[in-house]
């Protein structure tokens, strides 16, 4: 059943805007108007924009809902940042009506009526749509991959094998809300020294460019040669203002050249490998890794998906080349008939702890309940990395801006105190 958009008046003059599906947009003005809404304006909703009808004769740009899915299914590996806290939510009430006995339509009808935007309200209704024409919960979900990942789709349609569906909503709106959480985390420790960095490069550029020209030209009317300190910084200044436009066209080549080299399949590789190598950063991101491949995989093995393709899941979204290339190995070795523990081990990409654990996890048959202890344990360990990353930060990039600044300070002092001495 189509989507339409429509924009209406109400009673008393006020207008309105919103969404309603109908067979027809006869139908819908119909509906309205029963409703005492009357229509000015409506227009067809595809893949989840508005498509306004043309005048007679004219052919409006027709493409299939399955090419939409189709390019939004290239281009997107699921919901990230405010998605996934709305998704999070989403899914708890879902979960929550399940879980209380309400029906599948009805539950989605709840959705609908709460939805916060009108882009999730049209989304539920397709949602809806296609699940009272015979689709599952699954299938109708993955259609949407841009707000549902391929781990929440498969968790879903393992949760209705086994008759748990309510179960799996709740175990994956606990798993979003500790993803979202731990992605704070990481974002929280890095932009303190972005926004150091950042207003290091304002200031030195403020100082380079207005203020050392100034002074410099008034060191040059006294006509005394001047100190090489104070002549590298005149050099610095004129590089500066002269030819800043090519420093911003270098870094934007150095940008772009290791954009692309990151996006090949060596590079990818060479880059994650380098950045876990970095003291501090390493130690955060391998950490950051390592608890999502856990979190995930437990979540996964947990709501009845199997081990291979919670594996397969898991390489996609653990977000480090060498550790996805590690897990695939792991999947590989489970299909020649070995345990998890032991190329986990071998791989060398997870700490030994990790292995140990695991290995105990299977023979105790609590692989689940162990994955989530070492995700917890890494979660509060990233707690404490972050920490220290911050405070060692801190003063090495107040020194490095205190040496630059003091070395402009010098250059500019050291020539007047010579005048000063020679008088």
């Amino acid at each position: 059943m189509p989507i339409y958009e429509y924009k209406a008046y109400v009673a008393g003059g006020g207008t309105k805007a919103g969404v309603i599906d109908a067979d027809t947009p006869r139908d819908a003005r119909q509906r309205l108007r029963r409703d005492n809404v009357l229509v000015s304006d409506i227009r067809e909703m595809r893949g989840g924009r508005g498509t306004r009808k043309g005048k007679i004769g004219e052919k409006p740009e027709r493409r299939s809902f399955v090419d939409s899915i189709q390019r939004l299914r290239s281009t997107s590996r699921g919901p990230s940042g405010r998605n996934l806290e709305i998704v999070g939510g989403i899914t708890r009430q879902l979960g929550t009506l399940l879980s209380a006995g309400i029906p599948l339509t009805e539950a989605l009808n709840a959705i609908v009526e709460q939805a916060e935007t009108r882009r999730i309200e049209t989304m539920f209704r397709r949602i809806r749509e296609r699940i009272t024409q015979g689709a599952s919960l699954g299938d109708a979900l993955a259609d949407h991959p841009h707000m549902f990942s391929e781990m929440y789709v498969n968790m879903v349609k393992a949760g209705e094998a086994t008759g748990r569906v309510d179960q799996v909503l709740n175990r994956l709106a606990d798993f979003l809300q500790r993803s979202r959480a731990l992605q704070r985390k990481i974002i929280s420790a890095l932009t303190y020294p972005i926004m150091m960095i950042l207003l290091g490069i304002v200031v030195v550029s403020i100082l380079m460019t207005v203020v050392v020209p100034k002074i410099t030209a008034m060191l040059e009317d006294t006509g005394q040669e001047l100190p090489v300190p104070t002549q590298i910084l005149m050099s610095t200044s004129d590089l500066f203002s002269n030819y800043w436009w090519a420093g911003c066209l270098v870094i934007a080549a150095i940008s772009a050249i290791v954009e692309r080299f990151y996006k090949s399949d060596r590079g990818n590789l060479v880059i994650d490998r380098f950045l876990l190598r970095m003291p501090l950063l390493g130690d955060l991101l391998r950490k950051a890794s390592v608890a999502r491949f856990a979190r995930t995989l437990a979540t996964l093995l947990e709501s009845g998906v199997t081990a291979i393709q919670s594996l397969e899941i898991t390489q996609k979204v653990v977000g480090n080349r060498v550790i996805a290339d590690a897990t695939g190995n792991i999947r590989i070795r489970i299909l020649e008939g070995t345990d998890i523990a032991t190329p986990l081990k071998a791989s060398g990409a997870f700490p030994s702890v990790v292995g140990y654990m695991v290995s105990v996890g299977e023979k105790s048959g609590e692989l689940e309940q162990m994955l989530d202890r070492i995700a917890s344990a890494y979660d509060e360990e990233i707690e404490v990395v972050t920490e220290r990353f911050t405070t060692v930060l801190e003063p090495i990039m107040i020194i490095c801006l205190a040496t630059v600044v003091g070395f402009i300070v010098y250059s500019i002092v050291l020539p007047i105190l010579q005048v000063g001495a020679i008088g």
